[in-house]
């Protein structure tokens, strides 16, 4: 397996793994508020893509021989004027999207991931890394603790209708 910097000729294998990712947040999700729509494809991609562009944004794909089995995004974080008052602001990463194919799943590559993105952010002078994860997807939030990562903010949300 190689770690490669996204180039534009693997973006319809970043959109397949895009779909196959929420493909697998609609199962899982208990509410049924995620959805995949027939736009879903392009315009999730054209998102991901402008995420991963702002603020020193990168994208790593992880290559299997000739096949694209995962890929990381992110970039800084970017502080205002209002978030000082109350918080020390360093210098941070955030994860916008890490997907592994069901194909390459417990393989490493999702580990090889995080450390490719977590060594870009140190060259940065980064002193964090954050990612938010789907409550509902346990494998996910499994897979970040193991990797170091630790609850520091929780969204929590009720049903009221």
């Amino acid at each position: 397996m190689e770690i490669i910097k996204y180039d534009v000729k693997f973006s319809e294998n970043v959109k397949d793994l895009l779909v196959e990712l929420q493909e697998y947040i609609v199962e899982i999700d208990t509410w049924h508020l995620n959805i995949m729509t027939p736009e879903y494809r392009e315009l999730y991609f054209e998102k991901t893509m402008k995420g991963c562009k702002k603020n020193r944004g990168v994208m790593f794909l992880a290559k299997d021989n000739e096949n694209i089995v995962g890929m990381i995004c992110g970039h800084l974080s970017v502080y205002d004027k209002y978030d000082r008052v109350d918080y020390k602001c360093l210098k941070s990463g955030i994860i916008e999207e890490l997907i592994v194919s069901k194909n390459a799943r417990s393989s490493g590559v999702g580990h090889t991931l995080i450390d490719e993105i977590e060594k870009y952010f140190k060259e940065l002078g980064c002193h964090y890394c954050h990612v938010d994860v789907f409550e509902p997807n346990v494998i996910g939030r499994k897979f970040y603790k193991k990797n170091g990562y630790t609850e520091r903010l929780i969204s929590l949300s009720k049903k009221i209708q």
